[in-house]
């Protein structure tokens, strides 16, 4: 059985947990993502709806926030439920703040137009395999690029890329970094994965010193609070999802109706609620979305005590919230139910999407064969070495692997905004006609 004395290890990459009376470790990773350029970067990434000109419509950034918030409210609860097991040393705010920190990071290694932008990279990959610049990586090195997973980069960005380059990155705590491995298993194993061949090492410390099993060669036990974690995220896109929705006509209240009396229980009336909200739906969902949120809360911390066993045997292989049969839970059921029919196969996000194929595939065609040229003929190449510099990499050339050479022209490119990836393609596409 897992132990929580491990599995809440305050240890980061390098040195021990570090004790101070004002800002215990867990608070300090929260500060370190928050003040991250990467977690920057989400204030102008698609979770949704790309290019959205309405300002209420979710970005990365306002999701991960809300998930956050979330995940420490839900944490909190947890944390009260199964007090008598946990360390003495361990208060219920530090136990939220590993949830909201993981959950804060939760998508920060998404790239330019969200899932869209994932599936464009993989594909550029699978197609380009036979390809000169990629002949030489071996099938356990494309891996990595052809399942590439925003929840992958996000790992490689916490532990390699940001604050300490290629040498402990944000050197999170272990716990905050194991709450947030969604999918611990490499990506040699196919997609979904929270794990890139290159970070596998760094990883593997972590999966220790919590005292995460690892079943097998690249496949490890989930931490307890990745659970936590899983389930916030889930709560809010499945809500808030269909609050953008609204705002930008694809729904409408009578769309939305039932969803939200699931969601609020016999003791709200819905329509009338809507009405003395003199119909408009942003102030109905203000009036009405904390309850919503409390009564999911409540209901996952449940299923987390009930399956209480199972979680830290290492032995549950579903979210939480699939294995509620609550009416509260019906609320999202539905809401996921009008995701995959109305929301995701929008006309003009489609059309968008279609064209975010386009922009990855501009960028990663000039910047992995540039990258190729230079590590072939260095600044001989005067393109080559212009893409080199604004990668802005000096490991990129000789000095690494091939691998981990094209996973840094991958970590610029997944690293862009929708707008600057747009930009660069248009800039790199008239270069490339002129």
């Amino acid at each position: 059985m897992l132990q929580w004395e491990t599995l809440l290890s305050a240890t980061r990459y390098g040195h021990p947990a570090d004790r101070d009376p004002n800002r215990s470790d867990f608070h300090r990773d929260y500060d370190r993502i928050v003040f991250s350029t990467a977690f920057r970067r989400l204030g102008r990434k698609t979770q949704v709806h790309p290019f959205s000109v309405n300002d209420h419509v979710h970005s990365r950034l306002t999701h991960s926030l809300e998930v956050s918030s979330v995940g420490r409210s839900l944490a909190i609860t947890v944390y009260h439920l199964i007090k008598q097991h946990l360390p003495k040393s361990i208060s219920e705010y530090q136990f939220g703040m590993i949830v909201q920190s993981a959950c804060l990071a939760h998508d920060i290694g998404n790239p330019p137009f969200g899932h869209a932008g994932e599936a464009a990279i993989r594909e550029w990959f699978r197609k380009n395999r036979e390809t000169a610049p990629l002949r030489e990586l071996s099938d356990k090195e494309m891996a990595d690029f052809e399942n590439f997973d925003g929840n992958a980069q996000g790992h490689r960005i916490l532990q390699k890329l940001e604050y300490h380059f290629l040498d402990g990155g944000m050197r999170l705590t272990y716990a905050t970094i194991g709450a947030m491995i969604k999918y611990p298993r490499l990506a040699q194993f196919g997609a979904p994965t929270s794990l890139f061949g290159t970070e596998v090492s760094l990883y593997r410390e972590v999966a220790e010193t919590l005292g995460l099993p690892e079943i097998e060669r690249g496949k490890w036990v989930r931490h307890p609070l990745v659970y936590l974690m899983e389930a916030a995220d889930d709560i809010c896109y499945s809500i808030l999802d269909v609050e953008d929705a609204i705002e930008l006509g694809i729904l409408t209240f009578g769309d939305v109706r039932g969803m939200f009396s699931y969601l609020c229980g016999p003791d709200i009336d819905i329509d009338k609620a809507y009405a003395e909200n003199h119909h408009n739906f942003r102030d109905f969902l203000s009036s009405i979305r904390g309850l919503a949120i409390q009564n999911l809360i409540d209901d996952v911390a449940v299923l987390f005590v009930n399956n209480y066993e199972k979680i830290m045997n290492g032995e549950l292989d579903k979210g939480l919230i699939s294995l509620s049969h609550s009416d509260t839970m019906e609320g999202i059921r539905i809401a996921k139910k009008l995701g995959v029919e109305r929301i995701y196969p929008d006309r003009r996000k489609t059309e968008l999407e279609v064209g975010s194929y386009t922009t990855i595939g501009t960028v990663l065609d000039a910047f992995i064969n540039g990258v190729y040229d230079y590590r072939l003929n260095g600044k001989n190449s005067y393109r080559a070495d212009r893409i080199v510099r604004l990668i802005g990499q000096a490991k990129i050339g000789q000095s690494v692997t091939t691998a981990e050479a094209y996973h840094q022209v991958v970590d610029f490119v997944s690293g862009m905004t929708d707008n600057y990836a747009t930009y660069l393609a248009r800039q790199i596409g008239g270069l490339a006609s002129g």
